[in-house]
């Protein structure tokens, strides 16, 4: 018996970009499947969703691509209706939705990046949330899972994202309050530094050296000189999936080989 086992899952953004190492939301994905969840994978892009389908198959688990953009309610509405249709109920929402591309400082911030980013990474979150929130409700339980960022609460540059993902951890402390009544969980996770596709093929396809650019990183990570994986983001997420925490809601969760922990 898996820690998940006929869970029923939605993993939004369980494709990934393309690059040598794997996404977190792949990864969350491939972790449920592997403790049992029937997973349905959601993705703006179709063919990436299906990529990930198609290794949860391959090592015998359950799951179905759904192609989505959450900024659009009715994308929201349609992939909570297909988990319906097809597996009767949503046990577990996952949020892997974010964007940071243009972001810049406060005295340089233009509206178009500004307004793109909080589609993305508040907007869309919540319309996720909120097309779930009935059938959960309904059926008396839930969890709800959102990825935010270290950036929320650590010293960046990037003043959109960061704002937003400090907006995404206020909006699932929200979410959490207001509906542990209806016996629904709801729990951030803030990645730090991680070796994924999306944190490091933007800057290669800029220029920028793969290897320099992994060693700094490395370097800026306090527990052991290197980044997390994204199976690190992963396996925190099929925790507070998981009746294990059962009893946590409404935590913003640091994984992040202590960098939060700096801070002060």
């Amino acid at each position: 018996m898996g820690r998940l086992t006929d869970r029923i899952a939605v993993v939004v953004g369980g494709g990934q970009t393309p690059g040598e190492t794997i996404g977190n939301g792949r990864a969350t994905a491939l972790r449920f499947a592997q403790e049992g969840a029937r997973v349905l994978v959601v993705d703006r892009r179709l063919d990436s969703a299906e990529e990930t389908v198609a290794m949860i198959r391959e090592a015998g688990g359950d799951a179905s691509p759904c192609e989505a953009d959450i900024t659009r309610a009715q994308d929201c509405a349609r992939f909570v209706a297909q988990c319906l249709d097809q597996y009767g109920r949503i046990d577990i929402l996952h949020n892997n939705v974010g964007i940071g591309a243009g972001d810049r400082s406060a005295a340089t911030m233009t509206e178009a990046v500004w307004d793109r980013i909080f589609d993305v990474n508040m907007k869309g979150i919540m319309l996720s949330c909120r097309e779930v929130l009935k059938p959960m409700r309904e059926q008396g339980h839930g969890v709800i899972t959102n990825i935010s960022s270290v950036a929320a609460v650590c010293a960046v540059g990037i003043v959109a994202y960061k704002t937003s993902k400090a907006a995404l951890n206020a909006y699932t402390h929200a979410l959490a309050t207001g509906n542990a009544k209806y016996n629904i969980r709801a729990n951030v996770i803030m990645p730090g530094l991680m070796n994924t596709p999306m944190a490091i093929e933007g800057y290669v396809a800029q220029g920028a050296d793969r290897a320099e650019l992994i060693a700094r990183r490395d370097a800026a990570v306090p527990l052991g000189g290197r980044m997390g994986t994204a199976w690190d983001v992963a396996n925190a997420a099929l925790f507070l999936a998981s009746d294990e925490a059962r009893f946590i809601t409404g935590v913003c969760l640091p994984v992040d080989g202590g960098q939060a922990a700096m801070i002060g």
